[in-house]
Protein backbone atom coordinates (compact mmCIF):
# COMPACT_ATOMS: atom_id res chain seq x y z
CA UNK A 1 0.00 0.00 0.00
CA UNK A 2 1.25 3.46 -0.78
CA UNK A 3 -0.30 6.86 -0.34
CA UNK A 4 -0.69 9.62 -2.86
CA UNK A 5 0.08 13.28 -2.32
CA UNK A 6 -3.65 14.05 -2.39
CA UNK A 7 -4.27 11.53 0.43
CA UNK A 8 -1.55 13.13 2.56
CA UNK A 9 -3.15 16.56 2.03
CA UNK A 10 -6.58 15.13 2.92
CA UNK A 11 -5.29 13.57 6.15
CA UNK A 12 -3.58 16.84 7.07
CA UNK A 13 -6.83 18.69 6.39
CA UNK A 14 -8.84 16.23 8.53
CA UNK A 15 -6.29 16.59 11.33
CA UNK A 16 -6.46 20.38 10.96
CA UNK A 17 -2.72 20.54 10.26
CA UNK A 18 -1.40 23.19 7.92
CA UNK A 19 1.15 21.55 5.66
CA UNK A 20 3.29 23.10 2.91
CA UNK A 21 4.08 21.39 -0.40
CA UNK A 22 7.62 20.56 0.75
CA UNK A 23 6.31 19.07 4.01
CA UNK A 24 3.64 17.13 2.12
CA UNK A 25 6.26 15.60 -0.20
CA UNK A 26 8.52 14.74 2.73
CA UNK A 27 5.64 13.27 4.74
CA UNK A 28 4.51 11.23 1.74
CA UNK A 29 7.98 9.68 1.50
CA UNK A 30 8.13 8.91 5.21
CA UNK A 31 4.65 7.39 5.30
CA UNK A 32 5.29 5.22 2.24
CA UNK A 33 8.52 3.96 3.87
CA UNK A 34 6.54 3.05 7.01
CA UNK A 35 3.89 1.24 4.96
CA UNK A 36 6.62 -0.66 3.07
CA UNK A 37 8.15 -1.75 6.38
CA UNK A 38 4.74 -2.91 7.64
CA UNK A 39 4.19 -4.94 4.46
CA UNK A 40 7.62 -6.55 4.89
CA UNK A 41 6.82 -7.43 8.51
CA UNK A 42 3.42 -8.85 7.56
CA UNK A 43 5.08 -11.12 4.99
CA UNK A 44 6.99 -12.97 7.73
CA UNK A 45 5.52 -16.38 8.61
CA UNK A 46 4.64 -16.28 12.32
CA UNK A 47 2.41 -19.35 12.43
CA UNK A 48 4.68 -21.19 14.90
CA UNK A 49 5.37 -18.21 17.15
CA UNK A 50 3.46 -17.98 20.40
CA UNK A 51 2.15 -14.51 21.30
CA UNK A 52 3.96 -12.84 24.17
CA UNK A 53 3.30 -9.92 26.47
CA UNK A 54 6.90 -8.72 26.57
CA UNK A 55 9.95 -9.10 24.34
CA UNK A 56 12.06 -10.48 27.18
CA UNK A 57 11.16 -13.38 29.43
CA UNK A 58 11.59 -11.64 32.79
CA UNK A 59 9.68 -11.73 36.05
CA UNK A 60 9.02 -8.64 38.08
CA UNK A 61 10.52 -8.73 41.54
CA UNK A 62 7.94 -7.69 44.09
CA UNK A 63 8.47 -7.00 47.76
CA UNK A 64 6.97 -9.39 50.27
CA UNK A 65 3.44 -8.49 51.31
CA UNK A 66 3.94 -8.25 55.06
CA UNK A 67 3.28 -5.83 57.91
CA UNK A 68 6.22 -3.54 58.53
CA UNK A 69 4.82 -1.36 61.31
CA UNK A 70 5.09 -2.85 64.77
CA UNK A 71 2.32 -0.82 66.45
CA UNK A 72 -0.19 0.32 63.86
CA UNK A 73 -2.71 1.64 66.42
CA UNK A 74 -0.10 4.02 67.85
CA UNK A 75 0.90 5.04 64.31
CA UNK A 76 -2.73 5.77 63.36
CA UNK A 77 -3.25 7.70 66.60
CA UNK A 78 -0.17 9.81 65.87
CA UNK A 79 -1.38 10.58 62.34
CA UNK A 80 -4.91 11.39 63.47
CA UNK A 81 -3.68 13.65 66.28
CA UNK A 82 -2.97 16.39 63.74
CA UNK A 83 -6.20 15.86 61.74
CA UNK A 84 -8.97 18.46 62.15
CA UNK A 85 -11.66 15.87 62.95
CA UNK A 86 -11.69 12.10 63.49
CA UNK A 87 -14.20 9.60 64.78
CA UNK A 88 -13.82 5.86 65.45
CA UNK A 89 -10.44 5.78 63.68
CA UNK A 90 -11.76 7.54 60.57
CA UNK A 91 -11.03 10.98 59.17
CA UNK A 92 -14.07 13.27 58.98
CA UNK A 93 -14.13 15.50 55.92
CA UNK A 94 -16.61 18.12 54.67
CA UNK A 95 -19.43 16.91 52.47
CA UNK A 96 -18.67 17.81 48.85
CA UNK A 97 -21.63 16.23 47.01
CA UNK A 98 -25.17 16.91 48.07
Amino acid sequence: MSLTLEQVRRVAHLARIEISEVEADSTLGHLNEIFALIETMQAVDTSGVEPMAHAQDVAQRLRADRVTESDEVAQRTAFQAIAPETEAGLYLVPKVIE
